[in-house]
């Protein structure tokens, strides 16, 4: 094994990393299975499905709960700062993909 990963194994066997307790971990459930609940519900609104609002409302929702699963089921919250910034700068980059799509393909209007 590298220098590298022996430390890294002492300290994950030291309890040097933070990890989600199990309270934790209902509170981020209960979180997603009520952004999905509203999803579901907003979906079955035939007003608001007809609105520009829709199809972004739709995205932001499920762009919460990327970030919650990924932050505390991939555990990136307790993770190294360069593994946050590299997401955040990936997730940034498919953010603005997606949102130019969304104007290309006249599903955003403004």
């Amino acid at each position: 094994m590298s220098d590298h990963s022996v430390a890294a194994h002492a300290d994950h066997e030291a309890g040097g990393h933070a990890h989600p307790t199990w309270k934790e971990y209902k509170w981020v459930a209960l979180w997603l299975f009520l952004i999905t609940v509203v999803e579901v519900w907003v979906y079955y609104i035939p007003a608001f499905v007809a609105t520009k609002f829709f199809v972004p409302a739709l995205l932001i929702m499920s762009a919460v709960k990327f970030v919650i699963v990924v932050m505390f089921y991939m555990h990136l919250k307790y993770d190294s700062p360069l593994f946050k910034r590299i997401f955040s700068g990936l997730l940034a980059i498919a953010m603005g993909t997606l949102l130019a799509l969304l104007f290309l393909f006249g599903k955003v209007k403004f």
